[in-house]
């Protein structure tokens, strides 16, 4: 079931609502509810997935107990090691057999293996918790609790990456309190932001930029004008697709009166690639420094070490988003600008905001189109289209011309939607109506389309 639908906003939502606060004074209920919940949102999307989710979750948990128990750090060794090799299996094994494969000079035949939904998010989930607990930073926390964290529907599928010391406190916590009212209206109005940026844009951008990447697959090459367009809509409809995926799981989580960390601060109006890092994906961001990159080293060692950290981990994260060159790619060329722009800070480097801006978002726009193209060469014949190779023109927006102004000037001049909804949107009753008429205009929107699922899904 995705977010995006009416049968979501108007049907599982409300009605999931409504038995929560019903629950609400009792703890156990309203715990036993969400996972039930939780685990019904995710069979509505494939029932076979559900027992791997519990089993998953269950073994983990048996395993954090095993550790609890005997002290024995194999346990949670053992723990970490199985997590890596199911999400290795799953997202690369068809990958990295086709390599091999094609090293010998034979024939594969891919295997019929179907990726769990939201497998890497989950994953990463219940690595960083053992790690805590092998850190002696965690507790073992009761199967309650336990399920409750791993599950819980706003974040399952595509997060944020959420530690679980950052929710399973505030599972003690009753919902029904002083700050109920103002938590369902401002995670309501977080929910439709999100809403807004899925639906009215990001949506309505795929159809810029999809149609030219369908070409360039098939061997065909766009012109400059076509190119550039399709991959400034690209860069654009990634950031509203994951950004608002964001903004309506951390909405919800705090309709039922949970907080979860923000996941996006404006990143296209980053002055350097590491300005960016620090505003896109903000929870994969800190888990790749905290479990990687620090534990590597970090910056606590001379340039070629710290350039070598960083390299490490960004290909972590491109082989995190999928199996395949591109991916790869992807990360060595955000690893190597990292690596770049530490050299340049330790050697005294500065430049101007807005040269440093137009530098950090050309990179930005062609990383994006090597992480879009189907394979390599694909990514190869984008960018030589960008540089003219097929001919120049002037691309026509059509219609689509005032969503694509609207969607640069939200994404580089607006504010953050999470600090403006949760820190600085004032109360007032014309927030309210204004709010009210955005929804029914854009369920009206979304009940004329057939759904288009999260970008991050497929991750």
């Amino acid at each position: 079931m995705l977010f995006s639908t009416q049968g979501f906003l108007l049907g599982f939502l409300p009605v999931v609502l409504v038995l929560y606060y019903l629950c609400a004074p009792v703890r156990r209920a309203r715990q036993g509810l969400m996972v039930a919940a939780s685990l019904l949102f995710y069979g509505l999307w494939d029932w076979r997935f559900v027992p791997f989710l519990v089993g998953m979750t269950l073994l983990n948990w048996a395993l954090a107990c095993m550790w609890g128990r005997t002290r024995r750090r194999a346990w949670l060794l053992g723990g970490i090691a199985f997590n890596i090799c199911v999400l290795v299996f799953f997202k690369d094994a068809n990958w990295l057999s086709g390599v091999f494969a094609a090293l010998r000079g034979q024939a594969f035949h891919p295997w019929d293996i179907v990726l769990p939904l939201g497998l890497s998010f989950f994953v990463f989930q219940k690595i960083s918790y053992l790690v805590d607990l092998l850190r002696g930073q965690a507790p073992v926390y009761g199967l309650l609790d336990f399920l409750e964290f791993v599950t819980f529907f706003p974040q399952l599928v595509a997060g944020p990456i959420v530690r679980h010391n950052e929710i399973v406190p505030q599972f003690a916590q009753p919902p029904r309190n002083g700050a109920m009212w103002e938590n369902l209206s401002r995670g309501a109005m977080l929910l439709l932001v999100g809403l807004a940026k899925k639906a009215g844009l990001a949506d309505t951008l795929a159809s810029l930029c999809d149609p030219v990447f369908a070409l360039v697959a098939q061997g065909h090459v766009p012109t400059v004008g076509q190119a550039w367009l399709a991959a400034l809509a690209y860069a654009l409809q990634i950031y509203f697709d994951f950004s608002g995926y964001s903004d309506m799981a951390i909405g919800m989580a705090l309709m039922f009166g949970l907080r979860l960390p923000f996941n996006f601060d404006a990143p296209y109006r980053s002055v350097s690639i590491r300005d960016f890092w620090r505003r896109w994906h903000m929870t994969l961001s800190r888990f790749l420094r905290d479990y990687l990159y620090i534990p590597m080293g970090g910056n606590r060692c001379g340039a070629v070490r710290q350039a070598f950290n960083l390299g490490a981990t960004m290909l972590l994260a491109g082989a995190w988003h999928g199996a395949g060159w591109t991916y790869l790619v992807w990360g060595g060329l955000h690893g190597g600008a990292l690596a770049v722009a530490h050299w340049w800070q330790r050697r005294g480097g500065a430049m101007p905001a807005l040269a440093g801006w137009a530098l950090t978002m050309l990179f930005i726009m062609l990383s994006w189109v090597v992480f879009r193209a189907p394979d390599l060469g694909a990514a190869r014949t984008m960018l030589l289209a960008m540089a003219g190779m097929g001919g120049h023109d002037h691309a026509a927006t059509g219609h689509h011309g005032v969503v694509l102004a609207i969607a640069v000037s939200v994404a580089v001049v607006g504010p953050s939607s999470q600090r403006a909804i949760l820190r600085d949107m004032p109360p007032a009753p014309w927030v309210a109506v204004a709010g009210g008429i955005a929804f029914v205009l854009l369920i009206l929107l979304i009940g004329g389309r057939i759904p288009d699922q999260f970008i991050y899904f497929q991750f």
